[in-house]
C-alpha cells in the first residue's frame, strides 16, 4: 500500500509540475492590450461594435457610455434589443436621442432553431458597415484605448480574430476565489500557447471582447452555425480557427472590465446555461473533468493529513505548488489573495456547477436562458 501511495503521490506531483509551467509559461505569452501603443499615423478601419442586450437594465447605462467614449476615430455601434421585458428598451431610447451615433434595433420575436443572443448577434451583423465587427457583451466597460489597441494589434500581428479577457469585478472574496480559479481552468481548457499554432485545434473566444474581420465573419457564416450554441463566443473562435484563419487571445487587463456576478447564487444559476456545453454536452468528459480535478486538485490536500513517509511530502509540495500558481493568478488578475485558502472548496464548487449543468439540463430537457426554454436535442444537434 505505501508502495501504490508513493507512486500516486509522485505521479500527482509531476502532473502538478508539468501542467502548473505550462499554463504559467503560455499565460505570459499573451500581449497585453494597455501595453500596445499605436503610431499617430496608423489607419484605422471602420469598426462596427455589436451590443446583444436582453434585460439588461442594471449595466448597460454604464457599459454603452464607455462604448460612446471610445477614442476610435471611426466606429458604429448597433445595440439589438432583443425582447427585453425591463427598463432597457427605455434605457437605450433615452441614450439614442442624446447619442445620434448610437443604433438601436429591436428584435420582437426569436426565428426557430436560434437562442435569443446569437440571433442577436447575428442580426446586428447584417446591419454593419465596419471593416472590423466586435462583439461584446452588455455589461463590458471599455477604456477609451481599448478599441484602439485592440485593433492595432489585430492589424500589426495580422491576425483575422483577436479574443481579449477582461478584469473582473465581485463583491466578495469567495467569488473572487471563483475568478482566479475559473481563470486557471479556462486557461487549461483553451490552451493560449497552441491557438497560434496553425496546426493545432486550439481556439478562444470571449464574450466581451470578439473582433473579427467583417470579410471572415460572412464566410465562415456567421452565427448560422452556431445558432443553438449557448458557448457562442467560443464556437466563434473555433469556427474562424476550423476554417484556417489567424487568431489570437490577448489580456484586456487595465481597459477592459466586467463586474460578472453579484452574490454566489447568481453566479451557480448563470453558469448553468454552458458549463454543459463547453464540454458538447459529454457526460463522458464530466466523469473525467471530476476524476482529474479530485485528483490533482483536491485529494492533495486531503493527503497531506493521512498519508505518512515521502508520500506526504510530495503532497505537500503538490499543495503549495497550487496555492503557489494560485497566488501569482490572482495578482495578475488584480484579485485578492486570502481565496487561495479555500482553493479546493472552489474546485469542489466548479465541479458542482458542471454536474448540476448536467442534471438539470436533462431534467429539464435543454435550458432555460433569459426566460427561453431551447430543448436537448436541438442544442445537442448544433456541433461544430
Amino acid at each position: 500500500m505505501q508502495t501504490v501511495l508513493f507512486y500516486l503521490a509522485l505521479t500527482t506531483l509531476l502532473a502538478t509540475i508539468a501542467m502548473w509551467l505550462r499554463m504559467l509559461t503560455g499565460m505570459r505569452g499573451l500581449a497585453r492590450l494597455e501595453q500596445i501603443d499605436p503610431p499617430p499615423d496608423f489607419a484605422y478601419p471602420r469598426v462596427s461594435i455589436i451590443v446583444p442586450a436582453r434585460n439588461e437594465e442594471r449595466d448597460i447605462e454604464e457599459a454603452l457610455s464607455s462604448l460612446l467614449a471610445l477614442d476610435y476615430p471611426d466606429f458604429e455601434i448597433l445595440v439589438v434589443n432583443d425582447r427585453s421585458t425591463d427598463r432597457t428598451g427605455e434605457i437605450l431610447a433615452r441614450l439614442q436621442t442624446a447619442y445620434p451615433r448610437l443604433q438601436v434595433a429591436t428584435v420582437t420575436e426569436l426565428p426557430p432553431a436560434w437562442l435569443g443572443k446569437n440571433h442577436a448577434l447575428q442580426f446586428g451583423a447584417d446591419r454593419a458597415s465596419g471593416e472590423l465587427l466586435l462583439f461584446t457583451d452588455a455589461d463590458i466597460i471599455m477604456h477609451p484605448s481599448a478599441l484602439r489597441r485592440g485593433v492595432y494589434l489585430l492589424e500589426h500581428e495580422h491576425l483575422d480574430h483577436l479574443a481579449a479577457t477582461p478584469d473582473v469585478e465581485m463583491p466578495s472574496w469567495i467569488l473572487e476565489a471563483f475568478v482566479v480559479v475559473f481563470i486557471m481552468m479556462f486557461t487549461l481548457f483553451v490552451k493560449p500557447w497552441n491557438i497560434r499554432n496553425p496546426k493545432s485545434k486550439a481556439h478562444v473566444g470571449i464574450g466581451a471582447f470578439n473582433l473579427i474581420r467583417t470579410s471572415v465573419y460572412r464566410a465562415i457564416a456567421g452565427h448560422h452555425l452556431i445558432s443553438m450554441r449557448p458557448d457562442d463566443d467560443l464556437k466563434l473562435g473555433k469556427l474562424v480557427k476550423k476554417n484556417g484563419y489567424a487568431q489570437a487571445l490577448a489580456s484586456g487587463r487595465g481597459v477592459l472590465l466586467v463586474r460578472w456576478y453579484s452574490s454566489l447564487r447568481d453566479l451557480i444559476q448563470g453558469l448553468e446555461k454552458n458549463a454543459f456545453s463547453g464540454v458538447d454536452y459529454s457526460i463522458g468528459m464530466i466523469l473525467f473533468s471530476t476524476l482529474g480535478l479530485s485528483v490533482v486538485l483536491i485529494w492533495p490536500f486531503v493527503a497531506v493529513w493521512i498519508v505518512s513517509g515521502a508520500a506526504r511530502w510530495m503532497y505537500v509540495a503538490t499543495v503549495a505548488l497550487h496555492l503557489v500558481v494560485y497566488l501569482l493568478v490572482a495578482q495578475q488578475a488584480r484579485l485578492r489573495w486570502r481565496g487561495a485558502l479555500a482553493f479546493p472548496v472552489i474546485i469542489g464548487l466548479f465541479m458542482y456547477i458542471q454536474w448540476r449543468a448536467m442534471l438539470l439540463t436533462y431534467w429539464r430537457n435543454g435550458i432555460r436562458w433569459r426566460d427561453t426554454h431551447y430543448p436537448l436535442a436541438e442544442l445537442k444537434a448544433n456541433k461544430v
